[in-house]
């Protein structure tokens, strides 16, 4: 907290000032370790048992899998370096956004799964080949099993502590924002998605499969598979869109925009003040940081500016410029800054 010229602020106070705005998700850390570890094992028992039985159904599904464990063993090292270089002062506003890389990496990756899903289904369209129904069947409810507790495992990962204070007309539309965008953990939705995904494939292969066991609808299999892979990739284009707006700091639609536009041009005409520029990007899951120019020839200091904003206590981190206009030829409009 600090308020002098531009041209200096005060060193003694810069040595108390953190950048790290998030804590982290330490339970999603560490069930997404535990969704690592199961699916692994089940895909290390697939591949076994697919090449020792010679089954193409467990191998397909075990090879399948693997790129979930990529998937989430990736969302577990971005948790895991995230908090690691926490202190590092290399990262001017904390690592939170290697998680956020973390679930953009891991968006695409899903993207890649539901080609890969696609591309395998026209082809046993355009080549059917012979179905074993009860092994494969088997395999599905299996995988289903397995994808249901890490879906379980990563659902308890997530923790809600939205507790800002917000006036103004874009009080509802702020709390619609957060859920869709704000308030999450990208990387544990990431992780999540996969899991879904893999579900959601399951479910579709052992209907396909029970069709096709009972009323002989062989096609129903590879018709499935590109419905799996339409679903997939809708989910991991809205997940790539979430995450890339974060990493790009494209939320200046944000709803906390407004709310803080809201809060300086409310008492904007007794002051005679105008917003001259203004600045505001995620630093955390639901946190936020800002720069904000005020022109006025009023008396009103950056720390006024500051109490005005200090109603939304999603804002951790504001920097306040208030520019005075030039009085008459030959002298200096007065700048002074505001940072904490």
């Amino acid at each position: 907290m600090m308020s002098a010229s531009t041209d200096s602020l005060p060193q003694k106070n810069l040595q108390f000032h953190t950048h790290v705005f998030d804590d982290g998700n330490p339970l999603a850390q560490r069930n997404t370790k535990r969704a690592v570890i199961l699916t692994a094992v089940m895909m290390v028992i697939e591949i076994t048992a697919g090449y020792a039985f010679g089954s193409m159904a467990l191998l397909a599904d075990g090879w399948h899998m693997s790129s979930h464990v990529l998937a989430l063993g990736l969302a577990l090292l971005a948790y895991i370096f995230a908090r690691k270089y926490a202190a590092d002062s290399r990262f001017a506003f904390g690592t939170w956004k290697i998680e956020i890389l973390g679930g953009y990496t891991s968006a695409i990756l899903l993207v890649l799964v539901a080609l890969a899903m696609l591309v395998q289904s026209v082809q046993r369209i355009v080549e059917p080949l012979p179905i074993h129904y009860n092994e494969a069947i088997a395999v599905g409810i299996l995988g289903l099993l397995v994808n249901v507790v890490c879906a379980w495992l990563l659902k308890g990962g997530e923790h809600g502590h939205h507790h800002h204070h917000h006036h103004g007309a874009a009080h509802d539309h702020h709390h619609e924002y957060q859920h869709d965008h704000g308030g999450q953990d990208l990387n544990l939705r990431s992780a999540y998605m996969h899991v879904i995904a893999d579900a959601a494939t399951s479910v579709l292969a052992i209907v396909a499969l029970v069709c096709g066991k009972f009323w002989g609808a062989d096609w129903l299999d590879p018709v499935m598979g590109i419905v799996g892979a339409m679903l997939i990739t809708f989910w991991a284009i809205g997940l790539i869109r979430a995450s890339g707006r974060v990493l790009l700091d494209a939320e200046m639609d944000a709803p906390v925009v407004d709310e803080i536009r809201e809060v300086i041009e409310k008492d904007a005409k007794d002051l005679q003040l105008q917003i001259g520029d203004l600045h505001v990007w995620r630093v955390g899951k639901d946190k936020y940081a800002c720069i904000v120019g005020i022109v006025t020839a009023s008396d009103i200091t950056p720390q006024d500016v500051r109490r005005m904003l200090s109603v939304h206590d999603e804002l951790v981190h504001i920097t306040v410029e208030i520019n005075r206009p030039q009085h008459g030829a030959g002298s200096d409009g007065k700048n002074e800054r505001y940072a904490g």
